[in-house]
């Protein structure tokens, strides 16, 4: 990808434009230079729209107009039933955008016959870049699949390291609790913090972006506790759910020490999925965990 420094980057969506508004990262004794990045986030609804029904081709041609370089993925189906048409959608995806992909199931659940595939839902990366090293961690859950659930570590936190252009870079993706009370998203975000602190020890000099539907709007307090270490690369845009008349900002760019945002925003795409994608420009600043 060209360095976007200076331009107005433009996002096509079923024929509207969305123009980012991208600042030149400015020159700083002791930064070193930065490697410009494109992340996105898109919680996918199984490839299903706004609509109601399922396209996998839609789904493709809206991730495509992203032009990111890195997307986190949730509500993804990998051979869990008839709504998606009991296809493997993470693989599907990567494969009609000549991405890599890794899948990291919250749910991995028998196969309906003897011998067919395991049934699975959970989060994704999409990646142009190689994956170096993928991991599936558990964060508190709530799982939908219980008749009588309780709080518990459950798999579908998701993270791949790569690395851009020699910067390492450690990617999650998320997908947090959905009810209204918000007692599992405060032990979810107390889990991510941890599980990204340990994360950042054991690669020092790694840059981290968290994507993902948080299922709360950013000032909602048990979110307060992320913004001590992450920025949201998406305030001041738009809201992203639901999809045909978007109402709250659930859907987020996170990034960490030594990640900079250059420009944000959310693609006016309204049939591809029930949420609304967000997409950011990032610099990665090769020297020191730099927070501007």
């Amino acid at each position: 990808m060209s360095v976007r420094a200076h331009t107005y980057v433009q996002l096509s969506f079923a024929g509207a434009l969305l123009s980012l508004a991208v600042a030149a990262p400015p020159a700083s004794a002791g930064q070193g230079h930065a490697v410009p990045l494109r992340v996105a986030t898109y919680n996918i609804h199984a490839g299903t729209g706004s609509d109601g029904v399922f396209d996998l081709d839609r789904q493709a041609a809206a991730l495509r107009a992203l032009d990111a370089d890195v997307i986190g993925l949730q509500e993804v189906d990998v051979h869990w039933g008839a709504r998606s048409g009991n296809l493997d959608v993470a693989g599907e995806l990567a494969r009609r955008l000549g991405m890599r992909v890794s899948f990291a199931p919250i749910y991995s659940l028998d196969p309906v016959e003897a011998g067919g595939p395991r049934r699975e839902y959970g989060v994704a990366v999409l990646s142009r870049f190689p994956i170096r090293s993928e991991t599936n961690h558990e964060i508190t859950r709530l799982s939908t699949q219980d008749q009588n659930p309780v709080p518990a570590p459950a798999p579908g936190f998701g993270e791949v390291t790569l690395k851009v252009r020699g910067v390492p870079v450690q990617v999650f993706v998320t997908h947090l609790d959905y009810r209204a009370d918000p007692a599992v998203r405060v032990a979810q975000v107390a889990d991510t913090r941890r599980i990204m602190a340990r994360e950042r020890a054991a690669l020092p000099g790694a840059r981290q972006v968290l994507l993902g539907d948080f299922n709360a709007e950013p000032s909602a307090p048990e979110l307060g506790p992320l913004w001590k270490e992450l920025d949201d690369a998406g305030t001041g845009t738009g809201p992203t759910y639901p999809a045909a008349a978007p109402v709250k900002r659930i859907d987020y760019v996170t990034v960490g020490d030594g990640v900079r945002v250059e420009g944000a925003g959310v693609p006016a795409e309204a049939t591809a999925s029930d949420h609304r994608p967000v997409v950011a420009d990032v610099s990665l600043v090769r020297k020191g965990p730099v927070r501007d």
